[in-house]
């Protein structure tokens, strides 16, 4: 099978090439040159930003192409437009944010989505998602698959959730666990995310997909007493309930990363995967993932790189340690 990602070098791009060489694959990438390319692909340069940018994609076949473009829809538009004749299948990974806010615990693909354009510059990032989508169905119709992910953990991870966990939980001492413990978490190992898409586009599935592990997959407290346990701390979770958390002015998800309260809880760890699962989706165990992050971390000296479009999370050590002495 013959593979062009459109990215490739950090995060859920890399992991896209790394289980496409796996298996075999011949493999292309494409982006602007700012990270070194894997050893074997054949590596083409270019920014789909700039005027005449996607010159180095007007030649070349493919089986397979892969994106993991955030930012304007019109990128999309323009790059699925210039390969549908040439490609066999278009593979976006999106978001589940791209789905209209409130959504509601258990919801499928049906659930509306945000009004968006493939024909707009670079927004917020649910019209992002969507507008890109938009694009690639466009030109690749049924030939377009969208991979609709939450939350990415795993190996390169450079937004900063597990990484963060693993770290804090490395320095050992008291830390703070946000209840409750045994509250239910979707996520998707970017390995995991990355074997779905080549094998589903492989297949030449199309349409709309949630990619993500089921609902209640793992719980908060399975998740950081893993990261006790592959980090071999001292660490002493302790569990303070969420209205405590709150009332001291912590924000979940970015200074608590991955935990999440009410509605937003509802949408990012209550999707229904049925269909994907159905499709083929498969996810690994939870020591895997903590375990092989925690590795890859060590091996690179400990800091995550971050990507420069994120917000930097974690919680203040201060403010833990006002809530802890307060527990």
């Amino acid at each position: 099978m013959r593979l062009l990602v459109l990215g490739g070098t950090e995060f859920v791009g890399r992991a896209v090439v790394e289980e496409a060489q796996a298996l075999g694959w011949e493999v292309t990438t494409f982006n602007r040159g700012s990270h070194e390319p894997a050893a074997g692909v054949t590596a083409l340069r270019g920014d789909r930003t700039a005027p005449g940018g996607l010159a180095a994609l007007e030649g070349g076949e493919w089986d397979v192409v892969v994106d993991t473009w955030s930012w304007a829809p019109s990128a999309v538009r323009d790059a699925a437009a210039l390969l549908a004749g040439r490609a066999g299948h278009y593979v976006y990974v999106s978001s589940r944010s791209v789905y209209a806010q409130p959504v509601p615990y258990g919801a499928d693909e049906s659930a509306p989505v945000v009004a968006a354009s493939a024909d707009d510059g670079d927004g917020d990032y649910p019209s992002n998602k969507a507008g890109a989508e938009l694009g690639a169905v466009a030109a690749f119709g049924d030939r377009a698959l969208l991979a609709r992910v939450g939350t990415i953990l795993g190996p390169y991870e450079n937004i900063g959730r597990l990484p963060w966990w693993l770290g804090r939980i490395a320095r050992g001492g008291p830390v703070l666990a946000p209840g409750r413990r045994d509250l239910g978490l979707q996520y998707i190992d970017a390995r995991d995310l990355a074997i779905w898409c080549l094998e589903a586009g492989r297949r030449g599935l199309g349409g709309a997909y949630n990619v993500v592990s089921p609902m209640g997959f793992v719980t908060t407290e399975e998740l950081l007493e893993t990261c006790v346990k592959v980090t071999g701390s001292d660490a002493e979770l302790r569990w303070v309930e969420a209205e405590r958390i709150l009332a001291a002015g912590v924000e979940p998800w970015r200074d608590l990363p991955i935990w999440l309260t009410g509605e937003d809880y509802d949408f990012i760890h209550g999707g229904d995967v049925s269909k994907a699962l159905a499709a083929g989706l498969r996810c690994r165990p939870l020591e895997e993932t903590v375990q092989d992050t925690w590795t890859w971390l060590r091996g690179i000296g400990g800091q995550a790189p971050q990507r420069p479009d994120r917000p930097t999370l974690g919680l203040d050590p201060e403010v833990e340690a006002r809530l802890l002495r307060q527990a």
